[in-house]
């Protein structure tokens, strides 16, 4: 009788799986695939891409530049840039600033941490800002406040909706108190624009903190967030110490803002722009905005 057939039977399979060499790891091409911060998961950027930069795997809502923010909420074709020609200055002669706002400049092929115009979305006119965290984190320097000062006041000339998506860090430190001036001129600018009755659609995304929370952020007359989006002011550390209690395990995320009353919605991300469109249909009195 022969035994062969047993073989199979005691034989050890490896419990682990071989770890590929330095050489294979950097054959991959830079870019190729993309690691969620959240599960850790591997997915190819193509596929990423495809989703909005949402993780298939958790739901994890990934960062996205501003020209990708405008490619997936404006309707195709219609968007106009303003004042693309403000770029920052180094009023401190803070050591190294310059150097870092050109590295920032070169890297994002943007001159501000924000971006502003004017387009269509579902076919209604708005104007719109969208934060940048791939420059200087999204920080708010003199730049950024006159940018999103400069947007409202197009919006009061032109009777628009405003709709302004913010990812920052806060008030940037190298600009000092130039910087945490500009709280208080947006927030004088989107009281004006409350004035005039048009509508301010804030929508706040992964992270939103500091300054910028405090400020324009909060502001709007809906206050949107994208799930799990940090949204806080000072760091969680800094407040247990200074409250001396233990925080919630979800505090400062946009479902426990939603739950206490700060946020009217938390949207998907495939969701936000039919979402935006119909709130701007509930909105607008038609027939009085320019182009209807």
């Amino acid at each position: 009788m022969r035994c062969w057939c047993v073989k199979g039977f005691f034989y050890k399979r490896r419990k682990y799986a071989t770890i590929p060499s330095e050489k294979a790891r950097k054959d991959i091409p830079e870019g190729m695939i993309v690691k969620c911060d959240k599960c850790g998961k591997i997915t190819f950027a193509k596929e990423i891409q495809k989703n909005l930069h949402v993780c298939p795997h958790c739901d994890h809502h990934m960062s996205v530049s501003s020209p990708e923010r405008l490619m997936m909420t404006l309707d195709q074709g219609n968007f106009f840039e303003y004042d693309t020609d403000l770029i920052s200055s180094d009023p401190l002669h803070f050591e190294g600033y310059i150097d870092k706002l050109k590295k920032d400049m070169d890297k994002t092929n943007l001159n501000e941490a924000v971006v502003t115009g004017e387009g269509t979305i579902g076919g209604f006119p708005v104007v719109v800002g969208v934060m940048d965290s791939r420059f200087r984190m999204g920080s708010m320097g003199s730049v950024v406040g006159e940018k999103i000062a400069r947007a409202i006041e197009k919006a009061i000339v032109k009777k628009y909706p405003f709709i302004l998506f913010s990812a920052s860090g806060g008030a940037r430190m190298q600009e000092g108190i130039l910087s945490l001036m500009q709280m208080a001129k947006t927030s004088a600018a989107l009281a004006k624009l409350h004035q005039e009755g048009i509508l301010f659609i804030s929508v706040l995304t992964n992270p939103t903190t500091g300054g910028v929370s405090a400020s324009f952020a909060s502001l709007g007359d809906i206050n949107i967030a994208e799930p799990n989006a940090l949204i806080g002011f000072a760091g969680r550390r800094i407040i247990e110490q200074t409250i001396r209690q233990k925080l919630p395990d979800d505090f400062q995320t946009a479902e426990f803002l939603l739950k206490h009353g700060q946020l009217d919605m938390i949207v998907h991300r495939k969701d936000m722009k039919q979402t935006l469109a119909k709130l701007l249909d509930l909105h607008m009195v038609r027939g009085e905005a320019n182009g209807f």
